[in-house]
């Protein structure tokens, strides 16, 4: 299969198409009596998802959502005896009122690029079951040929089963696609064992030590939207013109 046979890409959501809204987690902690600055959330960020991820490479599971937002509290300054039953009130309020919804920069406008090129684009996240309704608040329903949401279908990245799931759903062989996500583990480790090319996509501080990224041919890694297109433009899928018109509206 040559590089111009690409024919979709696959997107995980949280920390890829959007990130954590600290300031909506700032307001639903107030609603609990908790003053916390989203500067204070911002800062504590990285700290929480190395905790996260390496509960991932420690075989927790694909999503440790309570253990990332209470080391996030805590590295925010919440008091420690609080932190784990504020992360499971917010854990259950994720399906109606999800708090990844801050979108990426560039990233929903590379998503119209690659619909209009031809390609079929699709999400697949880890998520708690609401995804669908998440990306129709946003405004982004129609932006996707189908919605992986590990929620829903009861399995988890990275098990090769759900890309696999999300490959009959667009029509498109594994072989022919893309998946761009954040987390080494899931995304990148997972992409690949199930036969699609593989984007780590801001997810340097997530990967293994002595591990290179990038030196397969069928891999890259990124932190912005515009390398995002140069690397699949690199790839043959040709999005220059589509971005170049919407660059001029």
């Amino acid at each position: 299969m040559t590089l111009s046979d690409i024919r979709a890409v696959t997107f995980d959501f949280g920390q890829t198409l959007a990130e954590l809204d600290t300031a909506m987690l700032s307001r639903r902690l107030a609603e609990r009596g908790f003053s916390v600055p989203p500067a204070a959330l911002d800062a504590a960020l990285e700290g929480a998802w190395q905790a996260y991820n390496g509960a991932i490479r420690a075989g927790h599971g694909g999503h440790p959502w309570h253990l990332l937002m209470a080391t996030l509290l805590r590295g925010a300054g919440v008091d420690g005896a609080a932190c784990e039953g504020l992360a499971a009130w917010l854990f259950a309020l994720q399906p109606e009122s999800n708090l990844w919804r801050r979108p990426i920069a560039g990233m929903i406008e590379l998503v119209d690029a690659l619909r209009a090129a031809g390609l079929k684009v699709g999400v697949i996240s880890n998520s708690e079951g609401g995804l669908a309704g998440l990306i129709e608040e946003m405004g982004w329903q129609g932006r996707f040929d189908a919605v992986a949401d590990s929620g829903v279908l009861k399995i988890e990245k990275p098990d090769r089963a759900i890309f696999a799931w999300m490959a009959e759903s667009l029509g498109v062989p594994l072989a022919a696609t893309v998946h761009v996500g954040d987390a080494y583990s899931a995304d990148y480790v997972g992409a690949l064992g199930a036969g699609a090319r593989a984007v780590l996509f801001r997810g340097d501080a997530f990967v293994p030590e002595g591990v290179v990224v990038g030196q397969d041919p069928h891999t890259a890694r990124c932190r912005e939207a515009d390398a995002l297109a140069a690397i699949l433009e690199g790839w043959g899928v040709s999005l220059a013109a589509t971005l170049a018109q919407k660059s001029t509206h």
